[in-house]
């Protein structure tokens, strides 16, 4: 059965967006705000491991692989946010200041946790007229292509009750991301672009989403058994590899990396959802009527 990227999008979207509703002001400036350079990916289908910790009959285990369908085009951002851009935020006081600020305009913003990047999309999505989000975790993959790491773990049995065997190939998959990378901020372009058309995915700079930390227990066949316990307080980042990250930190290397390897940096892209947009126009408009 495949999942359908729909409910957990829109659960996605609405707090930021509704925020933008209620805080909506006129740009007085749209001309110094430039739109985004974006790539649309056409809908289709492919095959995605959820995040999260899973568990069958108490033992952690892999996350299925499933059949998930993109329903919409997704217009992703083809670079991800710069310093430059990012500071208009700032400069307007919509935007927190990145705890690591870049001197030149052409490097991505790093230092910024999912809040801010959230309040950078509510800025954005009121000075341009379209609605901008954080992508989910399943549209960051989708986006990302061959260049989306499979984080599951290998062990020569998938049900094997010895939580040994799977501790020793957790060990090894953690060690091997040890790997020293050069944390330095590059240019735009600098890790090249994937078959989709997106530049630098899984560079030296990983990215917030908007999907939160799940755990869920699995019946013998895989599938999710009882209630899963969701932590919206923790965000899947996505780059070379997954990791969990609380959503106030702005550098999971100084702490706050809630499961796995800590990322280089924290960055981000974000998607235009025009849908949304026109919900938020109709939520202005009906809150103009009540208070008039």
């Amino acid at each position: 059965m495949a999942f359908t990227i729909k409910s957990s999008v829109l659960i996605a979207c609405t707090a930021p967006l509704l925020l933008a509703a209620f805080t909506w002001a006129p740009a007085h400036d749209v001309s110094a705000v430039r739109a985004p350079a974006l790539v649309e990916l056409q809908p289709s289908t492919f095959f995605h491991r959820k995040a999260g910790d899973f568990t069958r009959n108490g033992q952690p285990v892999n996350a299925p692989l499933r059949k998930t369908a993109l329903e919409r085009p997704l217009a992703i951002m083809t670079h991800q946010v710069t310093a430059a851009d990012y500071q208009r935020c700032v400069a307007e006081n919509a935007c927190p200041r990145a705890s690591d600020p870049v001197k030149r305009p052409d490097l991505p913003v790093v230092g910024v946790s999912a809040r801010d990047a959230e309040a950078y999309a509510v800025w954005l999505s009121q000075r341009l007229g379209a609605a901008f989000r954080l992508p989910t975790d399943e549209e960051w993959a989708f986006a990302a292509g061959g260049r989306f790491g499979d984080d599951s773990i290998r062990v020569e049995q998938e049900t094997t009750s010895d939580p040994a065997q799977r501790w020793l190939a957790r060990y090894e998959q953690e060690a091997a991301r040890e790997e020293p990378i050069d944390k330095t901020p590059r240019p735009l372009g600098t890790f090249g672009v994937n078959e989709r058309g997106l530049s630098d995915i899984a560079g030296n700079v990983w990215e917030w989403t908007s999907s939160c930390f799940v755990r869920q227990a699995l019946d013998a066949d895989a599938v999710a058994s009882g209630t899963p316990v969701v932590n919206c307080g923790v965000r899947v980042v996505e780059g070379r590899h997954r990791t969990y990250v609380t959503d106030f930190v702005r550098d999971a290397r100084a702490g706050g990396c809630a499961v796995g390897t800590p990322p280089a940096n924290l960055g981000f892209r974000l998607v235009r959802d025009q849908r949304d947009w026109t919900l938020l126009t109709l939520a202005r408009s009906l809150l103009r009527f009540g208070g008039a």
